[in-house]
């Protein structure tokens, strides 16, 4: 399945990833977008059924946004256990834990133990997500092949949140219950990982690493701006994720014609996904030229949405936003794991899971807060987005490459 090969510096033998493990990474980190729309068909369902709860208008919204949550906060503290103990058995662990906890609502009967078992499944899946995306850095650390699959990642969880979002849909004609039995699935991909993928460690010297004797720490010097901008960076990406929906019903279709809705969601996910896949080819360029590209696109998509209007001005603003997203993505996650040791590399990836992961939870907080205090129609809220991604664009035009020449001038410490 894998060819052993020398690595040249210490004379260790070393094991080259393929397809297969590539295709395991893949779907392991499908597992938290699985979580996340997997049962969105069925809200209307679950708040007809505990509509006597106290506060279930509020609560049943929570089981969906609740494991965003759990993941921005304990992503990070999944890092440190990356590090510190390793990647694979973490990674079986928390696949086969998700298995169980996901199913847990197909057999109770009981809002509040529901909504704990979300927080255990958004727990779980900071550890799946964090450690795949890890793992991919690990077993592809050359740019070429590390480029392709951090943007098949992006490909991967795009597709698959369109699959899951009619898998849920189709499966919930039975009830409720029914769509939490699919969170099954992760346990059969725990088990095939357990016997195809591997522990890497310092014996790969053609991976960079920290020297003999030095504390691995989270190497904040490189990763603040990177966070910060990764936290809006999430949040641009599901504006429109979440927003969509609303803006056609807004030009006039019907709540009820999903079928026209569901429509215009896909193609802007097919847009992502053709994003993603245009990385690998421009990925050379930098995260300089590829970051102010991808917000620049979020910026003109969300502007067509306001100033254009009508059903045609929302498809292919939601088209022009879905594919600089797909630049987006592998571009955060580049611009983080790229500068990055393998002994730190678990942290850094945990802090920028929990960071865009965060941008995703207060992303319908901020749209909602938005829409209240200007009073402005969707539309406009879309487009003052927008705006204020094209400003991030423009500063990080102008910064990044700045940064550049001075570390090109003056390498600074870590």
């Amino acid at each position: 399945m894998t060819k052993p090969t020398l690595g040249v510096e210490q004379g260790t033998t070393t094991r080259r990833a393929g397809a297969w493990q590539a295709a395991l990474l893949l779907a392991g980190s499908c597992m938290p977008v699985m979580g996340a729309v997997l049962i969105t068909p069925v809200l209307p369902q679950l708040s007809q059924h505990f509509a006597g709860e106290p506060g279930s208008d509020v609560l049943v919204p929570m089981i969906v946004a609740i494991p965003a949550l759990m993941i921005a906060i304990f992503a990070p503290f999944a890092g440190q256990i990356i590090d510190r103990l390793g990647r694979k058995n973490l990674l079986v662990v928390a696949m086969l834990a998700y298995a169980i906890a996901g199913t847990v609502p197909a057999y109770i009967d009981s809002l509040t133990g529901i909504l704990i078992s979300r927080a255990f499944v958004g727990l779980f899946e900071a550890a799946i997500m964090t450690v795949c995306t890890t793992l991919i850095v690990d077993y592809f650390h050359e740019e070429r092949r590390r480029n392709k699959y951090l943007s098949l990642q992006t490909v991967a969880t795009t597709l698959g949140a369109t699959l899951f979002i009619a898998l849920g849909g189709a499966v919930g004609s039975a009830g409720w219950h029914a769509p939490f039995w699919i969170y099954a699935i992760a346990a059969p991909i725990a088990i095939v990982m357990v016997f195809v993928l591997w522990e890497p460690g310092r014996g790969d010297a053609t991976d960079a690493h920290i020297a003999v004797g030095e504390k691995a720490r989270v190497p904040w010097r490189i990763l603040g701006l990177p966070l910060v901008v990764t936290v809006f960076g999430g949040f641009t990406f599901y504006v429109m994720v979440i927003e969509v929906s609303y803006l056609v019903v807004g030009t006039g279709v019907s709540a009820g014609d999903t079928a026209v809705i569901g429509l215009v969601a896909a193609i802007a996910s097919l847009a992502t996904a053709a994003g993603a896949l245009t990385f690998p080819r421009i990925a050379r360029r930098g995260t300089a030229v590829l970051l102010p590209l991808a917000f620049g696109l979020q910026a003109v998509g969300m502007v067509v949405v306001w100033l254009f209007g009508g059903f045609v001005g929302v498809l292919v603003g939601a088209v022009i936003v879905g594919y600089g997203s797909g630049i987006l993505l592998p571009s955060l996650v580049t611009w983080v794991v790229s500068r990055t040791r393998f002994e730190e590399r678990g942290r850094a990836t945990g802090w920028w899971t929990a960071s865009f992961f965060f941008g995703q939870f207060v992303t319908p907080i901020i749209m909602g807060a938005l829409t209240a205090a200007t009073g402005a129609p969707l539309p406009v809220a879309v487009g003052m987005v927008g705006i204020a991604a094209a400003v991030v664009a423009v500063v990080l035009a102008f910064g990044m490459r700045a940064g550049t020449r001075t570390e090109q001038a003056a390498p600074t410490a870590r």
